[in-house]
């Protein structure tokens, strides 16, 4: 989703002029505790799931449902039925929104975000600093290689300054591999090779020292598949090599039926090395309440499993609302699936 606003005030950062709404200082509130964690005596699904020992369930939204949509806002922010503990931007972050012109970095609806999530008391997860898609032209024309590690390094330096501190985990890289698994064609690979990883997490590491540092990937819940063996043996080469990535993030973008391979594949991305794996994006077509059940189980009973983000909040928003995917159909009324999860916890 992308909305255009006006700018309410004009910052000037060295090498960039950017755009925003000024960040916030304010603590959250008291739905957190001192360290952060939902207070357990909130009865939701995220404070349920929270005392099973994970750190959060999620939701993807963006500033024109928290803005313009207020039941789905409500639904977030606070409904007893469902606290969200963690918001990935849907858009905001990625580059063809946030440095649509070179240097030229406009935070308004990332700002918003951040903003709204600390005055709530949520984690948010940034998403995402490379990805082939959702990138403006003027990076997909670079040829060389000094000029893209200098605009990936500003990129990163500038973003990552802004909200170091305020972000729990960064996806650093996004969708690297084929189904085949090979790496994904892109003006990063082209130029770079397959340094631009290590060149990415270790700028997000310089500018961000407490955030944890993510890739992530789809179609990875089945351990048997190409692009899932290619990330297991990447990420363990990177690691040993150095690169700093903390965590692996598996979207779930799943069909009926096929969550069974779930726990298993969790435990495998978990054994590459990593501190811990989270299910990013979950959204499952046509879901019996036995399929969102299974997911959760699978994430309780791997212990590097630190959280679930469903990829919107209703069926009326999803990105495949024919399919009906989520826990909250198109009248925002929670769904079958929704109060499984919630006998499943009890």
């Amino acid at each position: 989703m992308k909305i255009a606003l006006s700018a309410t005030a004009l910052c000037v950062i060295p090498a960039v002029v950017a755009l925003s709404i000024s960040p916030s200082s304010d603590l959250p509130p008291s739905t957190t505790t001192s360290s952060g964690d939902a207070d357990p005596t909130l009865d939701s699904l995220s404070a349920r799931f929270i005392a099973k020992g994970k750190k959060y369930w999620g939701t993807a939204t963006d500033i024109g449902l928290l803005l313009n949509n207020t039941v789905n806002e409500a639904i977030v922010r606070s409904q007893s039925f469902l606290i969200i503990h963690k918001l990935t931007p849907e858009n905001s972050m990625k580059w063809d929104i946030i440095e649509k012109t070179r240097y030229a970095f406009n935070f308004i609806d990332s700002d918003y975000l951040v903003d709204y999530a600390r005055s709530t008391g949520k984690l948010v997860r940034g998403h995402t600093f490379i990805w082939h898609s959702q990138l403006p032209s003027w990076v997909s024309a670079i040829k060389d290689a000094a000029t893209l590690t200098e605009v990936i390094e500003n990129h990163i330096s500038s973003v990552g300054t802004r909200y170091s501190g305020r972000v729990y985990s960064w996806d650093v890289c996004n969708e690297l591999f084929t189904a085949e698994g090979t790496m994904r064609y892109s003006v990063f690979y082209s130029v770079l090779g397959e340094t631009f990883v290590s060149l990415a997490f270790n700028a997000v590491r310089k500018y961000d020292q407490t955030a944890k540092l993510y890739i992530n990937d789809y179609n990875m819940v089945s351990n048997a598949t190409q692009r899932f063996l290619s990330m297991i043996n990447h990420v363990k080469t990177w690691i040993s090599s150095g690169v700093p990535i903390d965590g692996i993030g598996t979207q779930a973008h799943l069909s009926a039926g096929v969550a069974g391979d779930v726990q298993a594949a969790l435990s495998a991305l978990a054994g590459s090395g990593v501190s811990e794996v989270a299910i990013t994006e979950l959204d499952i077509v046509q879901a019996s309440p036995s399929d969102y059940v299974t997911v959760t189980k699978a994430c309780l009973a791997v212990s590097a499993c630190v959280g679930i983000t469903n990829w919107g909040v209703s069926d009326k928003e999803s990105w495949r609302t024919q399919d009906k995917p989520l826990l909250f159909d198109n009248y925002y009324r929670p769904k079958p699936a929704y109060e499984a999860i919630i006998a499943a916890l009890t």
